[in-house]
């Protein structure tokens, strides 16, 4: 029997928490057949329970865009993360019976019912090591072509993003970009009616190289905003574009042509603006 008070070691040279600079951030959440769900589960996670709203299951996609400041400079991340809504088996008695709304506006205060990560999609070698080696994440390289709503662009709020095949350089300091499109998604949002909700820390379910299932906590500091479909899933479209791909194969088997049920965003606030200029008088 493993010691279940002890912590995950923090592979040098990292150091925990882990400080985000500015998130852009968006999820879609569809519920299906939780059949398909459960084996997928037990392969990836076999410590992990599928939660279950009104008798479906819940998956999701996880768009980041996000910047990190360092000692000797920054770094632009982007990545998707493919998830199941799940739960520890052993700590099931816990959870309170929740409908998929409820959970959406963040009811589940234990925090237990998070995402078990499947494919965890990611364009920075750095942050694809470290989510692997701190948090067992199973991620690996991509590159996307994305677009979202911005203050430095026009009115509106609608999201696209390709994810797009790559793989590691022979150095392993890069990726290597290649044209192929394994999937892509788009979210039209605008005029939808946005509700704050309190959803973090969000509990990011991996499993470690002993098979030894990790649980990693994310705190954002402000509001998430959930926007319902219901009624409104023609909104978004997902595509697969690569069913061959591992990825493209389970966005395949466990969503198929399920509607999304709702979407969630986060975009972080400015916090400084460069104004239009006006013209000086000139000296005579």
């Amino acid at each position: 029997m493993t010691d279940d008070l002890t912590l995950p070691p923090v592979a040098a040279p990292y150091q925990l928490p882990f400080h985000y600079g500015a998130l852009h951030n968006i999820g879609l959440d569809y519920l299906v057949d939780p059949a398909p769900v459960r084996k997928a589960l037990a392969e990836h996670h076999p410590d992990l329970s599928a939660a279950e709203f009104d008798g479906r299951a819940c998956v999701t996609l996880n768009y980041q865009l996000y910047f990190a400041q360092y000692p000797n400079g920054g770094g632009i991340t982007q990545e998707i993360e493919y998830s199941i809504i799940a739960h520890p088996t052993a700590s099931a008695g816990r959870l309170a019976r929740l409908s998929y709304e409820q959970f959406a506006r963040g009811y589940d205060q234990t925090k237990l019912l998070g995402i078990a990560r499947l494919h965890v999609l990611c364009d920075n070698p750095l942050a694809i090591e470290a989510g692997t080696k701190l948090y067992g994440e199973p991620k690996y390289p991509a590159w996307f072509e994305a677009t979202m709503p911005s203050l430095n662009g026009p009115a509106g709020d609608s999201w696209t993003v390709a994810c797009k095949q790559a793989t590691h350089t022979p150095s392993g300091a890069g990726i290597d970009r290649q044209e192929r499109t394994l999937f892509s998604f788009s979210a039209d949002l605008t005029g939808l009616s946005r509700t704050p909700v309190n959803n973090t820390p969000i509990t990011g379910y991996g499993t470690d190289p002993a098979g030894r299932p990790i649980a990693g906590p994310m705190n954002v500091y402000q509001p998430y905003e959930y926007r319902s479909l219901t009624g409104e899933a023609d909104r978004v479209r997902l595509t697969v574009q690569d069913a061959s791909s591992p990825v493209g194969a389970d966005l395949t088997t466990l969503i198929a042509d399920a509607p999304a049920a709702g979407a969630w965003t986060y975009q972080s606030p400015p916090v400084a603006a460069h104004n239009r200029p006006y013209y000086v008088p000139r000296a005579d």
